[in-house]
């Protein structure tokens, strides 16, 4: 019997593609090819990218805008605060003056209803008032009030002439060292006028800022520790001619201003404290 085995034929192209296509779909995996199985390392660092998501209830809520208005203020830039402290002790003249007891952040309302930024100290001797610039950290002006001279604190709601379009809500602190001298006609009729016997105080607009701002702000506090200091610079130094003590009254604070167009821009404006103002800052 013949052995003889028949060779085989070479594969034809269409044979030889459709071998190269199998073994490409074997070696990049089918339908049934099984998925791959995670590592322990993998599935941690899955769990830690889907805790590091924003969940729904997550979601940043953009502050109000009276919240961005109060952070255009300079004093709450960070260190501004603490180098105008430094710049203002520096000015404190010890044997005038004495030490510092306290620090206060104010705003003065002038008799023209017009806001204006200060800082405030109360020392052994005296009130101190410092018109601060937060923007270039500098002194422009002082005011040095004598403790054992005042003899009036009046706290209350401020009120305007019955024919005045102005209104002002919250409260003042009016501060009076000479109550037989009356404010000219001269003095009350010229907004830039400084030999008035008073000074008026109410809340800095940042006071609900931080717990920080709020003790430097906090008028009610204010009011005691000044009384407490002048009725000390009384006993300590008392004034001839002024009874010895500090008369506090409960009563409203009146400015007698009637239009004052000027008052109104300037404070809806904010033009007495130092702001970021768009592209400038005063």
């Amino acid at each position: 019997m013949a052995e003889a085995e028949e060779e085989r034929a070479p594969p034809s192209d269409e044979e030889q593609q459709q071998q190269q296509q199998q073994q490409l779909s074997s070696s990049a995996g089918g339908p049934d090819t099984q998925p791959t199985v995670p590592t322990e390392g993998t599935e941690e660092r899955a769990a830690e990218v889907g805790a590091a998501r924003p969940q729904r209830s997550d979601i940043y809520v953009e502050p109000s805008l009276d919240q961005f208005k109060i952070r255009r203020f300079f004093v709450l830039r960070p260190g501004t605060l603490k180098q105008a402290i430094k710049d203002i002790e520096a000015a404190v003249d010890e044997e005038v003056d004495g030490s510092v007891h306290s620090i206060w952040l104010m705003a003065e309302v002038d008799h023209w209803n017009n806001e204006k930024e200060h800082l405030v100290l109360i020392t052994d001797n005296s009130l101190l008032v410092f018109k601060y610039d937060f923007v270039m950290f500098n002194c422009e002006q002082i005011q040095r009030i004598p403790l054992n001279i005042i003899d009036r604190i009046a706290h209350g709601p401020f009120s305007f002439p019955k024919l005045s379009l102005l209104q002002r809500e919250g409260e003042g602190l009016r501060v009076f060292w000479d109550r037989l001298r009356e404010p000219s006609f001269t003095s009350r009729w010229n907004p830039f006028a400084t030999d008035l016997p008073c000074i008026t105080f109410t809340d800095h607009p940042v006071r609900s800022i931080s717990d920080t701002f709020a003790s430097l702000c906090d008028i009610q506090n204010f009011q005691e520790r000044l009384k407490e200091a002048a009725q000390k610079a009384h006993a300590m130094k008392p004034f001839p001619g002024k009874a010895n003590g500090v008369l506090v009254l409960k009563q409203q604070i009146h400015i007698e201003t009637y239009v004052g167009v000027m008052s109104f821009l300037g404070n809806q404006n904010k033009l007495g404290y130092c702001m970021a103002r768009g592209n400038l800052g005063f």
